[in-house]
């Protein structure tokens, strides 16, 4: 059930009548007709822009228009009042049934009340993560982690058919560095002194993996040239840090359908045969690009260069694939690898990159839009930094890691519940200061707490109705009468729930879970308050003493709060908090 959109469907009906009528003309597009919440609750509870935008292409008043179309949604039982204000915006109020459909709705459907078909079983990949295997996850990746799969499991919820990748980055120089860093520690295992030069990494982490390579190995690498173990020990460091990370991820509660390798794309004609599609389509040629913005001419050698004529698909400027010396550029494997998704049959592809990636949004959109023929979107979120904090101060470094915090750091500090709810409070291109002791607070301010608070909160309710011998089952809620549910506190809630179908349709076509932490914190709010109130009218309490029908409704109403909150928690990937302490 989807109040708005019956209610959008009963104006678009009645639009539909008046056009019968001869009152719009016809040829109208309905398209942008909405009905939303109004921007003030005093207002109504819910508003149309109908007049406002059919106003110009019916070449009529907004007014006229609305008054019309009030008249005929008045005579729609839901419809208690609907009212004109300003130049054409009408406000309208709902009856009360209206509301206690919605609680029905809840009780009934479970955390199935929200979910969609929108995506249609679209095929979506969303890669996310994709960190270069040298080392542990740090709190940046945590970030991109925890949206990634929140979107994910967003975009499941809503219709869609999701794939989650990871892109191993394990075909460019960093894992030849990684490998050097290995060898030092496999040396450091058979007692040798070492030094670690500027460049490699000097991380804690690796002495772990130098010791498995000596047990495997023994002295076979000792005093022997790269040319004998730089191959291999890349090989076996690369598979070590991945299952590092992949371990990392499972902490945060993240599981991967994917791991594509880079090198994969790499002496298999993948490359090749991407550039091959795009020079059949006119999109490769031989050139000197202008110097970059801000070079002097002196710092500048012209040299002739296989280019991307990404300009076509929106770019800036067109792109190298392939250096001067015959070697492929970073964006050449980049190119092969989304060639690679747009050939699995993905309808959508979703890319989540850190901050320092912005560089790269338009020439991958450029790619992917001229591989598919425009048919495939790319949408590319790029994930702030996070600034952590502790006793007023920046969080140091991990030791482990050597140069920075790593996401065990973090979730080893608060959990992962934590983790993954506070990496949500922020939209995604906007930086999040994490604060390791205001994120544990047990107040208001602390979101991941008011909104675990209101789902204890209910759990002791359900406890306590059990105590006093009110049966409080699945069937008994459903069939509990909520014409008891009615004072203004308690329509408060409801009118709540009714946003969240709406609400996850609008996080999913924007590609923001985000959205649903913040609906979380709102109807948590507004349970909150009408638990507060109780403390003032007895009438507003869950459990009324010596009447259990009362109680059953009173309840069942708290139960659709449990049901949404469970719900958009599983979204962002949070198990609800049965009780606090």
């Amino acid at each position: 059930m989807n109040l708005f959109s019956e209610i959008r469907s009963l104006v678009l009906d009645a639009l539909a009548q008046m056009q019968a009528e001869g009152t719009l003309p016809e040829g109208l597009s309905f398209d942008n007709v909405a009905v939303e919440p109004p921007r003030d609750a005093a207002h109504g509870d819910m508003a149309t822009n109908a007049a406002m935008v059919l106003a110009k292409p019916a070449k009529m008043k907004p007014r006229d228009i609305a008054d019309a179309l009030a008249a005929k949604l008045a005579d729609d039982a839901r419809v208690t009042s609907a009212e004109v204000a300003g130049p054409g915006f009408l406000n309208l109020r709902l009856a009360d049934a209206a509301w206690h459909g919605v609680l029905s709705a809840v009780l009934e459907q479970g955390t199935a009340y929200g979910r969609s078909d929108m995506g249609q079983g679209k095929k979506v990949n969303v890669e996310y993560v994709s960190a270069n295997p040298t080392g542990p996850l740090h709190v940046g990746h945590t970030r991109g982690a925890v949206f990634g799969d929140a979107l994910a499991s967003l975009l499941d919820y809503s219709g869609y058919d999701v794939t989650r990748e990871y892109y191993i980055n394990d075909g460019g120089a960093q894992v030849d560095v990684l490998a050097r860093s290995v060898y030092l520690r496999y040396l450091e295992a058979h007692g040798k002194a070492v030094e670690f030069p500027d460049g490699t990494y000097p991380g804690e982490y690796l002495v772990e993996v130098g010791q498995t390579l000596k047990d495997k190995v023994g002295d076979a690498y000792v005093g022997k040239g790269e040319d004998v173990w730089l191959e291999e020990i890349r090989n076996f460091a690369t598979d070590a840090m991945m299952d590092l990370i992949r371990a990392d991820l499972l902490q945060l509660g993240v599981k991967m359908d994917v791991f594509f390798s880079e090198k994969s794309l790499y002496g298999t004609g993948l490359i090749e045969a991407a550039l091959e599609s795009l020079d059949a389509k006119g999109l490769i040629y031989e050139g000197v690009l202008e110097p970059p913005k801000g070079k002097k001419p002196e710092d500048w050698e012209p040299r002739e260069q296989t280019l991307f004529k990404s300009t076509e698909h929106g770019d800036d400027v067109d792109r190298p694939v392939k250096k001067s010396d015959g070697s492929w550029t970073y964006f050449a494997p980049d190119i092969a690898y989304h060639f690679d998704k747009v050939s699995r049959g993905f309808d959508e592809l979703i890319d989540v990159f850190g901050a320092d990636h912005g560089g790269y949004v338009k020439r991958m959109k450029a790619a992917v839009s001229a591989l598919s023929d425009g048919k495939v979107p790319l949408d590319i979120k790029l994930t702030q930094l996070v600034k952590l904090w502790k006793n007023g101060e920046p969080f140091k470094m991990s030791k482990r890691a050597g140069n920075f915090v790593t996401l065990r750091d973090v979730v080893d500090q608060v959990g992962s519940d934590v983790t993954r709810f506070v990496m949500l409070t922020r939209k995604n291109d906007a930086s999040l200061d994490f604060d390791f002791d205001k994120v544990l607070e047990q107040s208001r301010e602390n979101p991941v707490f008011y909104v675990q608070y209101a789902h204890a909160r209910i759990q002791s309710v359900l406890r306590r109705a059990a105590e006093a011998g009110i049966a409080t089952d699945e069937a008994t809620l459903k069939a509990a009468d909520l014409g008891k549910v009615g004072h203004e506190a308690e329509l408060a809630v409801a009118k709540k729930l009714a946003e969240w179908p709406r609400l996850v349709e609008i996080a999913a076509r924007t590609n923001e879970p985000h959205r649903v932490a913040f609906y979380l914190y709102e109807l948590a709010g507004d349970f909150h308050a009408l638990w507060n109130r109780g403390n003032e009218l007895h009438e507003l309490r869950f459990i009324q003493d010596g009447d259990a029908a009362t109680s059953q409704a009173k309840i069942a109403l708290a139960q659709t709060v449990a049901v949404v909150i469970s719900a958009g928690l599983g979204i962002l990937g949070v198990k609800p908090a049965q009780e606090m302490r």
